[in-house]
């Protein structure tokens, strides 16, 4: 039985930069979208704090993905099975004229371990330690009807005898949840002890499908560190993204993409949070922020001429050509928005009634009183 939960609205209408129309994509088509020059703001819903559906806390959301041809959204939480056990949602999110007319969530799906089962919660103690995933990204695949999820596994330390290590991963599963492989990740991305590999909550963050279905991508939301330091107050860093081929579960080719240096503040942090592909080659890239305050910024993105560096062990030391990007929106500037919060989820819509389409984006919460969920919808 499907249950709904109607979201308390907080609606807020406004509009911001300059507009180009994108062709509207039948449904399940593989048609690559058109590049925005700009987007227009048009409005939002937040969850409820506390909200719960179906036994679970509506929370952590952190990666969005449109199955156009069930006319329906699924949504990653990043709970580390610690609240409930690591799942994904569905909604129906209403969108029209007048921006977000509803969210309502319809269904939860615990993921599924190779062994049938959800996942346990972390516990350090045991002898190896049970060490959950992270979920952070999800993708619909709706040429091969399954999902796309990543996690950024775990790199605990501190106790140098018996460290805490998950690699990170992008698995398959079908719409229930359940395992149906995992991709081959390159040796770079695999967490170690020492000093190379993931930061810590810094590893695969954004995922997506191109349009056609030829390929998986998957961003790093920060860099190696044998890629060099973060983002700092005064200098960008380069990160990592990576396709995959979905028929072969392999890499086949990966990319440095130049993150901004921190705006949001001194002492904060700058990283890639989620990607969303145009074509095969270009992407909306989310760079998400915080020092004290959040600071969103959307770019499209481009492989061109960029160097292939899936073979390359290190950055440091090194000449890297990385992709090119361009500004289309910083979403702080958007007075109409209000509070902006942890934006970690976007996805491609269906095309609006204007001829548009919509673009949605979903924060993260955290799981905390004084952050919020919003679920924001623009048009380009």
């Amino acid at each position: 039985m499907h249950l709904s939960t109607v979201l308390t609205e907080r609606f807020v209408r406004g509009c911001c930069a300059a507009l180009l129309a994108c062709a509207s994509a039948a449904t399940g088509c593989s048609t690559a979208y058109s590049v925005p020059a700009g987007i227009q703001y048009a409005g939002q819903r937040q969850v409820p704090a506390g909200a719960t559906f179906d036994g679970t806390v509506i929370g952590g959301l952190s990666g969005i993905s449109y199955d156009a041809r069930r006319d329906v959204y699924v949504i990653v939480s990043d709970d580390r099975s610690a609240k409930n056990a690591a799942r994904f949602y569905e909604a129906r999110i209403g969108l029209g004229g007048n921006g977000v007319g509803s969210v309502d969530f319809v269904a939860t799906h615990p993921w599924l371990d190779v062994d049938g089962r959800p996942f346990a919660p972390l516990d350090t103690a045991a002898r190896p330690p049970v060490v959950p995933p992270d979920p952070e990204g999800i993708a619909v695949d709706t040429h091969r009807q399954r999902l796309y999820w990543s996690s950024e596994g775990e790199r605990l330390t501190e106790d140098a005898d018996h460290p805490a290590l998950r690699d990170p991963f992008v698995r398959i599963a079908d719409f229930g949840g359940r395992y149906l492989g995992e991709f081959a990740l390159p040796p770079a991305l695999r967490m170690s002890a020492s000093d190379s590999g993931p930061r810590r909550n810094s590893t695969l963050e954004g995922l997506t499908v191109s349009p056609s279905g030829q390929s998986v991508w998957a961003a790093m939301e920060g860099p190696l560190l044998q890629d060099g330091p973060p983002p700092s107050d005064t200098e960008g860093a380069l990160t990592r993204i990576t396709r995959f081929d979905p028929d072969t579960m392999k890499a086949t080719a990966q990319y440095a993409y130049p993150l901004d240096r921190v705006s949001a503040g001194p002492g904060g942090d700058n990283g890639v949070s989620a990607v969303a592909a145009l074509d095969d080659a270009t992407f909306l890239v989310v760079e998400r922020g915080f020092a004290g305050t959040n600071s969103v910024r959307i770019y499209r993105a481009q492989v061109g001429d960029a160097d292939n560096v899936l073979d390359v062990a290190a950055f440091a030391g090194r000449q890297v050509r990385p992709m090119t990007k361009s500004l289309v929106a910083d979403l702080t500037d958007i007075a109409a928005l209000g509070r902006l919060d942890n934006i970690e989820g976007i996805t491609l819509g269906p095309a609006l009634p204007d001829g548009r389409r919509a673009l949605v984006l979903v924060s993260d919460d955290n799981f905390s009183p004084t952050q919020i969920t919003q679920v924001l919808a623009f048009a380009m």
